[in-house]
């Protein structure tokens, strides 16, 4: 259910995010923030928020939460109306296209005002979010892919250790195989795929990101691969066709040897697999120490009219203090150093096995990709992914596949 939430003098009052403008003009100090599917976190923010008005005396905050597929829909016709909530949390790369056009602020220069606040944050994060060396993000959130692999199907087919490169993947994916099981699945959303292509030195386009790369004899015979043991049933055939759920589940029913997901799997699988404890599922690094993140950050909108003050509430939120509190009870890493060695340390003893999937969140941040700052990010993807898809499945083959799937790209670059 969608929240609403004014909160004034500590006490929680439904209301509309948007009032009319007679009611804004009573107060300068208004913000409004818009969230991304975390309106089980009304207690914490309610906590947050009156401690940063006790700080900022006559300072009102209104809170809406919206579900993921909503969001981007509705900021977007916020924006379009003049009524865009100050602060907004954005995930996976929509960020870009509205810092291109304009719609969120530059925050390089609060950055600037306040040095010591960028050093609260993982660097390799924090700049995944810059755009024409400029940061639009501050750090809420984050998560990056990682390989699962379910240690009983490893010890039926003989395997004693994760696989250490690709050809790995497809052999043990094949050892697994047998009547109803598979040995592979991925997630194949905002490119959570590409390690399996960078591992093999595949780039989407150019280093000054104007022309496609991924055409080339290399990229057609790891495809081509993919597709075979996609056919001969080592690769299971939902990592090409579903999204979250249909994976997860997949891997939850025990019947899938590995599974290339990000971090916020663990806790759907784990909730869903009764096979599912520290000695039957392992949780390393992909060969190649390649991920994809899917982050989330707060953004300010152009149009606010308190942008300090709204740097002055993410600041707060994303605090020390705060962010320990809400890693805490999320389970979820932030990008806050403090935070999430706290973090760490709190879950090392109570679940083990969710210390080793979120250590691989801290580790090799610098060997993160699928995340490149593209303002057609969205148009790309919609020209790549069905024809890549396609030869995964075997309705075209690689090479044929690969030059449409060039060609499309090569279209949407040059009307950008």
């Amino acid at each position: 259910m969608d929240r609403r939430r004014v909160l004034k003098t500590g006490i929680a009052a439904a209301t509309t995010l948007f009032a009319p403008a007679y009611l804004h003009a009573q107060s300068n100090k208004k913000l409004s923030i818009l969230t991304w599917n975390i309106a089980d976190q009304e207690a914490l923010f309610k906590e947050e928020f009156a401690d940063f008005k006790a700080a900022n005396p006559g300072v009102e905050i209104e809170w809406l939460d919206k579900k993921g597929p909503d969001l981007p829909a509705f900021y977007q016709t916020q924006l379009v109306a003049g009524t865009a909530p100050d602060i907004v949390d954005l995930q996976g790369a929509l960020w870009v296209e509205w810092a291109a056009n304009g719609a969120i602020l530059d925050l390089t220069p609060y950055f600037q005002a306040d040095p010591e606040f960028a050093k609260l944050f993982n660097a390799d994060y924090l700049s995944s979010w810059v755009y024409d060396k400029k940061n639009y993000l501050v750090p809420f959130y984050v998560s990056k892919t990682l390989l699962f692999y379910n240690k009983l199907m490893f010890n039926v087919a003989g395997l004693s250790a994760p696989p250490a490169n690709f050809d790995d993947i497809l052999k043990f994916s094949q050892a697994m195989a047998k009547d109803e099981k598979t040995g592979f699945i991925t997630l194949n959303f905002d490119w959570l795929y590409w390690p399996l292509l960078k591992m093999n030195g595949i780039e989407l386009l150019t280093p000054e990101m104007k022309k496609p790369a991924f055409n080339t004899p290399e990229a057609a015979a790891v495809v081509d691969r993919l597709a075979k043991a996609t056919e001969a049933g080592a690769i299971n055939k939902i990592a090409w066709t579903g999204r979250w759920v249909e994976p997860n589940g997949a891997f939850s029913s025990g019947t899938v040897g590995m599974m290339h997901a990000h971090s916020a799997a663990y806790f759907f699988v784990k909730g869903q697999g009764r096979w599912i404890n520290r000695d039957s599922l392992g949780a390393v690094e992909m060969p190649g120490d390649w991920s994809t993140p899917t982050n989330h950050g707060f953004a300010i909108s152009k149009s606010s009219k308190n942008p300090e003050l709204a740097f002055a509430l993410i600041k707060h939120m994303t605090s020390n203090k705060w962010a320990t509190k809400f890693a805490g009870i999320r389970r979820v890493l932030t990008a806050n150093i403090a935070a999430d060695k706290a973090l760490l340390a709190a879950v090392q003893e109570e679940d083990p096995l969710a210390h080793a999937v979120l250590q691989t969140q801290l580790a090799h941040t610098d060997k993160m990709t699928g995340n490149w700052p593209l303002p057609n990010d969205a148009q790309i993807k919609d020209a790549f992914w069905p024809e890549l898809q396609n030869a995964l499945l075997g309705r075209k083959d690689a090479k044929t596949a690969l030059a449409d799937a060039e060609r499309a790209v090569a279209r949407v670059l040059r009307r950008s």
